[in-house]
């Protein structure tokens, strides 16, 4: 598979991400491995995670432990996969989120994470979403004192506008080496800081990069996304797989995880590394999603 750069590490061009294997509607266990040991056979070699993926009150870290599990358990060689995880946002039990940017809180996070991942060491640590009750500097200043301590290797953040992104690449001293936004064909309002990340040569990684897209499954494709189907077509592949080489053709800091919760998924999407589109089609589909 085509590989991008996070860091010092060199990882597949598109990633895993964990969160559908562990919240609501997730699969049983088996299947979750069996997804995650498929990504492992497409060539996925970076998998993203946070110690708020999980259902149940009781349950923090549900998605790490998860993929721990599946690591220890494939039988290839693991050692050049990068599980990036998160913290910083909380999930109470009754299906909603909350954030905690304290930075004695995401210390201890990330050494509680690090633990369910089985590591001397995290190597990617990105602080899960702003705290409106913390000062950003404060809380990016944990990642800091955690990478000069040796507890994650490497910083990232989630969630952040250009102003966050270049605060925390400072509070870092130059050593932000990601940044965790949503982005898709439906929804691109962080396009600024994709194009930040590009500048300043730091990894963008979209999360939820097929942002909710049915295409024409049912029938109700939004014309406005209509040329996602008929580029595929083209090609004679997925609408999903287009959108993701879409994104991937953006940037080359672009490294999307889309979430899957069944091997077919991430089996597709892992294809769309491979998928090259012409510039006239690349602009085509950016004009769809204006």
């Amino acid at each position: 598979m085509q590989q991008r750069t996070i860091g010092h590490r060199s990882v597949s061009a598109v990633g895993l991400g964990g969160m559908p294997m562990s919240i609501e509607g997730r699969p049983d266990e088996d299947r979750a491995i069996a997804t995650i040991h498929a990504s492992l056979d497409a060539g996925v070699t970076f998998v993203d995670t946070a110690d708020s993926y999980h259902r149940d009150a009781d349950e923090v870290g549900h998605n790490e432990e998860l993929i721990a599990r599946a690591l220890r358990s494939y039988g290839g060689d693991t050692s050049g996969v990068l599980v990036a995880t998160k913290g910083g946002h909380l999930r109470p039990g009754d299906g909603s989120w909350t954030q905690n940017g304290d930075p004695a809180h995401l210390k201890e996070a990330a050494k509680a994470s690090a633990q369910r991942l089985g590591v001397d060491a995290i190597g990617l640590y990105q602080f899960h979403r702003p705290d409106p009750a913390v000062p950003y500097a404060d809380s990016v200043g944990a990642l800091r004192d955690l990478l000069d301590e040796g507890v994650i290797e490497m910083a990232g953040v989630s969630n952040a506008n250009p102003d966050q992104i270049r605060e925390a690449n400072d509070v870092l001293g130059g050593r932000l080496v990601s940044v965790q936004n949503q982005f898709s064909p439906r929804f691109r309002s962080s396009l600024p800081e994709l194009e930040l990340c590009a500048e300043l040569g730091i990894a963008f990684l979209p999360w939820s990069p097929l942002g909710g897209i049915t295409f024409a499954r049912a029938g109700d494709l939004d014309q406005a996304y209509a040329p996602f189907q008929e580029v595929a077509a083209s090609h004679g592949v997925s609408p999903f797989r287009v959108a993701l080489a879409w994104e991937l053709a953006l940037a080359p800091v672009v490294v999307p995880i889309p979430g899957a919760s069944r091997p077919a998924s991430i089996e597709d999407s892992a294809q769309a590394a491979d998928l090259v589109l012409t510039p006239d089609e690349v602009a085509r589909l950016s004009a769809a999603t204006a």
